[in-house]
């Protein structure tokens, strides 16, 4: 049988994808862009239109610079610079177009949009759920279970967690011990000094995860694996480092979510809502039919009263 399906979508980078790429053409009626919005609105048309998911979550981050990695590592993300306030004011129209949708949002002060998504995939694997998470970020494979699937939507590629060790060079488990090690210059987060992708995936190859490799480090020097000695001796000096950066590369399972959501099934759209949001940022006849069809709103165009 064929198991209940959970769509998980990391929303800030489809908001950032299409900050870059749509032209700046639209504006609400205070003047400010809403470009980012309109890019939003047709990846999300397409994801529903083709998914048609019964079970889905939006999830946002909002803990730009208040979250719990922060306390542990305050040059989390450091590298980051802050997004500009005509983008925020963009991420309040995508949150307020997925509610009038009636999909679920997720967003916390304190927990990234990664770990809103890890705790809702592990809230609802008791109910028989399997995944789908639609984002291209490689800190998400290490979600995928044996029936899960990451989505690329821009890109049109899905892959299990077979697929993982393809494209990292480490199975989906082993992502946040492989980011620890190598580092994710991303989220500036260093890593290991002297230990790049390739030495990180041939060490947990050998020794399975962070922890063995910590507690047989005396072994590594023996490695047929250029610089080992060298790599053995920065593993015993940067222990605390390598659990430290763990801790930032994992994606947590136990976020707040809100009570009763999971499973997270379709709810009734606002018709109102999403009328006067349609309204505000300019979506033209055609978004706007293929909005209330995809909220399963009758639709007809307004006749002009003049």
């Amino acid at each position: 049988m064929s198991r209940p399906t959970l769509h998980l979508v990391d929303a800030s980078l489809y908001v950032f994808r299409a900050w870059h790429s749509m032209p700046d053409q639209w504006h609400d009626a205070d003047g400010w862009p809403v470009n980012a919005v309109h890019g939003f609105a047709r990846f999300l048309l397409e994801l529903l239109e083709r998914e048609r998911p019964q079970h889905i979550v939006v999830a946002f981050d909002e803990a730009l610079d208040s979250c719990f990695r922060n306390t542990l590592y305050p040059q989390y993300k450091a590298n980051r610079p802050p997004a500009p306030e005509e983008l925020k004011r963009q991420f309040a129209y995508v949150k307020a177009l997925c509610q009038a949708l009636g999909l679920h949002t997720l967003g916390h002060s304190e927990y990234e949009a990664d770990d809103l998504i890890g705790s809702a995939l592990h809230a609802v694997r008791p109910q028989g759920f399997r995944g789908v998470v639609v984002s291209a970020d490689k800190d998400l494979s290490q979600l995928l279970g044996e029936h899960d699937e990451q989505y690329d939507f821009g890109r049109g590629q899905r892959w299990g967690s077979d697929g993982v060790k393809a494209r990292h060079g480490v199975h989906a488990h082993q992502i946040a011990d492989y980011l620890a090690l190598a580092g994710d210059a991303i989220d500036n987060i260093p890593g290991i000094s002297g230990i790049g992708a390739k030495s990180a995936a041939v060490l947990l190859a050998h020794f399975g995860d962070l922890d063995t490799l910590i507690a047989r480090v005396d072994e590594v020097a023996f490695l047929r694996l250029r610089g080992a000695a060298q790599m053995a001796g920065r593993l015993r000096e940067q222990r605390e480092h390598a659990l430290l950066w763990r801790q930032l590369t994992t994606v947590a399972l136990d976020a707040p979510l809100p009570e009763g959501a999971a499973p997270f099934a379709r709810q009734t759209a606002d018709a109102g809502m999403l009328t006067t949001l349609a309204e505000g940022v300019g979506f033209g006849p055609m978004t706007r039919r293929r909005l209330h069809a995809a909220a399963g709103i009758e639709w007809t165009i307004p006749v002009d009263s003049t």
